[in-house]
């Protein structure tokens, strides 16, 4: 396997490998079994069993497969992309860290977002009865706050060594600005 410095150990674990799998997992189950109205269904739980095989507007139904694409083009991304920084620079930690983190701060953002856009979507009545929550609204606010304070975690350089963020940056030469 190939140097990649900028993601090690748990780091290296959770977004390379965990991360990317159950950000696609979603786009698999929309699209084969249990398919899109159960998807639609669970993200409110409202222990109503599911009213239909098939969603019956075509629109929403349309909307939820390409929200199970969207999720499947997030897995893609982090996966094949850092996968690309490692083979492509593995002598250049610096450089490796600077592209994951410019990565892994887009991810942070679409992170915060996602939480308070579910937070929001939820009805007041579900939002602190963590205990009704079903594996959807967990996926997507619990595990989501844990993959958000996991990218502060390895910005921080909280147990991993830091090559660009958090270093003083040495000028190399002249520099020109580009207008």
């Amino acid at each position: 396997m190939a140097d990649f410095p900028a993601l090690t150990g748990f780091y290296r674990g959770l977004f390379l490998y965990v991360e990317p799998f159950l950000t696609a997992l979603p786009c698999v189950l929309i699209w084969t079994f249990p398919g899109a109205a159960w998807f639609h269904h669970e993200l409110i739980p409202d222990g109503t069993p599911q009213p239909a095989a098939q969603l019956q507007d075509a629109r929403t139904y349309m909307t939820v497969l390409q929200l199970g694409n969207c999720y499947l083009l997030l897995g893609m991304l982090s996966s094949l992309v850092f996968r690309a920084v490692r083979d492509a620079l593995p002598g250049n930690p610096a450089a490796q860290e600077r592209i994951i983190g410019a990565s892994l701060f887009a991810m942070a953002v679409a992170d915060a977002t996602h939480i308070a856009a579910t937070w929001v979507g939820l009805p007041e009545s579900l939002r602190y009865d963590f205990a009704s929550w079903n594996g959807t609204t967990h996926g997507n606010i619990t595990f989501v706050v844990f993959l958000l304070l996991s990218r502060i975690a390895w910005f921080a350089g909280v147990g991993r060594t830091r090559y660009y963020f958090g270093q003083k940056q040495v000028a190399t030469g002249p520099s020109k600005k580009l207008a």
